[in-house]
């Protein structure tokens, strides 16, 4: 059972639940020991980090643009829009920013 507290909420973490962000300074106590230079935070804290959001988000609109544009794009340039439409594209754009919230998670986690 590892001590540590999330940077931000002060939950106590669990091994394999913790994540590590990098930051511009040190942690400031003993409290917040993990890499230096390095936020730790909590599951849920970790998913509102505003740099995972903007990188996911980011990935999102590239991907899903370029998803939607070969799935659908014929479809749209001839101004067919049909109700399926409504599900499929959102949807072209929340699997991609999983994808890549997964992957960063993963990549920092402890």
């Amino acid at each position: 059972m590892n001590t540590q507290g999330c940077h931000r909420c002060r939950v106590t973490l669990r091994r394999g639940w913790s994540f590590a962000f990098k930051t511009a300074s040190a942690p400031s106590s003993a409290h917040d020991a993990g890499p230096p230079g390095a936020s730790v935070r909590c599951l849920r804290c970790a998913l509102q980090h505003p740099g995972l959001l903007r990188r996911s988000l980011t990935a999102s609109l590239v991907v899903g643009t370029a998803l939607t544009l070969l799935n659908h794009g014929d479809t749209l340039l001839a101004g067919g829009w049909n109700s399926a439409l409504y599900w499929k594209i959102p949807l072209t754009y929340c699997v991609p920013f999983l994808v890549a919230t997964y992957g960063a998670l993963s990549n920092c986690r402890q």
